[in-house]
Formats: C-alpha cells, sequence, structure tokens
C-alpha cells in the first residue's frame, strides 16, 4: 500500500487559458480513502486521470509512496481503476474479465485463477464466475469491475463515479458494499463522484474542488460542521443549507425581510468595509425550530409540507420579501430563490399557508462574509 500526495498539480488543457486543476495540493494517507467531490466541470475526474496517468500534469509533481511518478506510464503506476461504465468485454466470462489484466501481464494461470476465485468470493461472484456480462445485473456487473480491480493487488484504487449508473436503490447497497470492501483490503482509494451523499457515507476524508481549486479537505462530519466557505456549506448536505444574504445592523442583529438573526460580538468584529455592512448566514433545515414571535425569530409561510414517515420538510417563504441565496462575489452563480426549508418531526407541520416563526439552535449558525465567502466566527 501507499500514500498518494499532489505536489502543486496542475492541468490546463491546450486551448484554454484556465486551468481544469490549479496548483493542487493533496497528501492522502496510506489505506485512506479519499472522496473527490464537486460540481461538474471543477476538475475532479481530471485530477483522478492525472493520478492515473491519463492526463498531462502541466506543472507540479504526483507521488505514490516515496515514487515520483509524473511522468510514469500509467502501466507502471501500480494503480487499478474503477470506471463509470464497467468496461468489461462482452464475449469474456466474469472469470476471464477478473483476470484479463494478469494474463496480459504474463501471471501464471493457477496464480489467475487462485487471484480470481478469492476476489469473487469477497464480492459473492462465485455462482457467476462463467456467466457473461450480458447475463449479469448492473450491480453484478460494477462488482465484476471491482473484482477486476482486486486481483491486480495494487497499491491505490481509483474510482471514477462507479455507481452513476445503477438505480437509486442498488445505489445505496452497492456504497456500503465499496465502502466495506475498501476497508477490509486497506488499499488507498481515491473515489470522484458528484452525489455528495455518496461522499459523506463513504469517505474517511473528502476533499470538496470548485473550478478546478481545493475548497476544503477534512472528515464528512468537520465538512457538515465546520465548512470553511460559503460554497462547501451550500454544496454539502442534503437538503442543501438554507443560505442569504443579511444587512447587518448596528443593534447587533442581521436583518433579510422581516427575518433578525443575532450575529455575537465576534462575527461583527469581523465584517470589514469590502463587505459593505452585509454577512451571508447560513442554517441546515434541522437546524431551525419553531418558536413563538419574537424579535429574533425568523417568519416563514408554508407552500408546501413532505411527509417523509422518519421526518417532516417544510418549504417555505420569508415574510416581509427578501430572498435566500447568497450570491456572494465569491459565489456569484449561486442564484436567489425565496424558498426555505425546514426539518421537523413527523406529522407536526402546519398546513399549507399557514405563518410559522423559527428560530436558529444554538451553534446552528454559520457565518460567511459577503465579500469573499469565507467563514466568519459564529
Amino acid at each position: 500500500m501507499a500514500t498518494v500526495t499532489f505536489d502543486k498539480a496542475t492541468r490546463i488543457y491546450p486551448g484554454s487559458d484556465t486551468p481544469a486543476v490549479d496548483s493542487l495540493d493533496l497528501k492522502i494517507a496510506d489505506g485512506e480513502f479519499l472522496v473527490l467531490v464537486g460540481p461538474s466541470g471543477c476538475g475532479k475526474s481530471t485530477s483522478l486521470r492525472m493520478l492515473a496517468g491519463l492526463e498531462d500534469v502541466n506543472s507540479g509533481r504526483i507521488y505514490i509512496g516515496d515514487r515520483d511518478v509524473t511522468d510514469v506510464q500509467p502501466k507502471n503506476r501500480d494503480i487499478a481503476m474503477v470506471f463509470q461504465n464497467y468496461a468489461l468485454y462482452p464475449h469474456m466470462t466474469v472469470r476471464d474479465n477478473m483476470g484479463f489484466a494478469l494474463k496480459i501481464a504474463g501471471t501464471p494461470k493457477d496464480e489467475i485463477k487462485k487471484r480470481v476465485e478469492e476476489a469473487a468470493q469477497i464480492l459473492d461472484l462465485t455462482p457467476y464466475l462463467d456467466r457473461k456480462p450480458k447475463a449479469l445485473s448492473g450491480g453484478q456487473r460494477q462488482r465484476v469491475a471491482m473484482g477486476r480491480a482486486i486481483v491486480r493487488k495494487p497499491q491505490v484504487f481509483l474510482m471514477d463515479e462507479p455507481l452513476s449508473n445503477l438505480d437509486a436503490k442498488l445505489r445505496v447497497q452497492t456504497r456500503t458494499q465499496i465502502a466495506s470492501l475498501q476497508r477490509s483490503l486497506g488499499v488507498t482509494t481515491v473515489y470522484v463522484t458528484h452525489d455528495q451523499t455518496e461522499a459523506l457515507t463513504m469517505g474517511d476524508r473528502i476533499a470538496v474542488l470548485k473550478d478546478g481549486i481545493l475548497q476544503q479537505v477534512g472528515s464528512p462530519r468537520e465538512m457538515y460542521d465546520r465548512p470553511a466557505n460559503e460554497f462547501v456549506a451550500g454544496f454539502i448536505g442534503s437538503p442543501a443549507m438554507n443560505l442569504g444574504t443579511f444587512e447587518v445592523s448596528d443593534d447587533g442583529f442581521a436583518t433579510l425581510g422581516k427575518a433578525r438573526v443575532p450575529l455575537s460580538k465576534e462575527a461583527m468584529a469581523a465584517i470589514t468595509p469590502e463587505d459593505k455592512g452585509q454577512i451571508v448566514i447560513g442554517f441546515r433545515p434541522e437546524a431551525l425550530e419553531i418558536v413563538d414571535e419574537n424579535q429574533a425569530s425568523i417568519p416563514v409561510e408554508i407552500d408546501l409540507v413532505e411527509e417523509l414517515g422518519s421526518d417532516s420538510y417544510m418549504y417555505g417563504r420569508l415574510v416581509g420579501g427578501g430572498q435566500l441565496g447568497s450570491g456572494t462575489d465569491a459565489n456569484p452563480d449561486d442564484e436567489a430563490s425565496d424558498q426555505i426549508i425546514i426539518r421537523t418531526a413527523p406529522h407536526t407541520a402546519p398546513p399549507k399557508g399557514s405563518i410559522v416563526h423559527v428560530q436558529i439552535k444554538p451553534g446552528g449558525q454559520h457565518n460567511f462574509s459577503k465579500a469573499t465567502g469565507n467563514r466568519l466566527p459564529d
């Protein structure tokens, strides 16, 4: 096994002035499961392909263990890749698909058979070894692709959105299998996805990318509880965090429409002239509680209630005007929306058209600079 290190690795595609990946500094520990996540076009797949040797590195270096692999051919990097589309040979059996790379490498037949059968047992594929891919379900095909990677016993697994082609139920089942398998094998794994739910449930750590720039690296809990900036706050979590640009008043409150949110002295002191008297405040749906009307409450008119059995989600609009959606200088693509989401206990939500007053629970408020999007004191 081995560590993986991106040392200011940059990739600029021909004809482009903007790097697809810009000075990526990232160290992945031996045996760690790291998830690269971000919206489409953020550079996560490019980063993975740079590590695999499928994309050139324009500047910076990439290391696997202590070995500089920046200019090493893909076949000599001791990595195994699992693709989104399985990439199985349709005319070969499961056994032959899993052992093909070993056969090409000249591995003895007895060793190939042993490794394939061991991997098949781990992946519950033993009954299907003599079938061809067309006779398998999507989940089984993905396990075959995993098995093909396992038999090679590489130093690093690379997985590029391997669950994207599966239906919702099978995706949940397979992601738990992959996470459990990685932990039992202990192989360093870099996993790319645009699905932040996969990132939160599978990774030891998560690295969030935006426009080719690394935004934050941390455990799923750190990402959820202490997002480093407004982009990470809005991206991590489902449903997404409520974010809004509030006007800061002299009495220590931030206002938006008729909503009033208290600010700490530390947050007030951190606001700069560049913020122009504004602050971005975020709060997750579960961080809101229904209260009686008071000077620090947020009035919301309910438009829709979703009953999910274990929870209820109320979707509403701020009373008195004002839209959520931060639209910060640092994140101008964040479109304004008048929707606010509140999570509450099942069967307790008031009917559509009701006005409720909510308040942010202690520890549930996230403050960000309007000018930079960076986190401010709570």
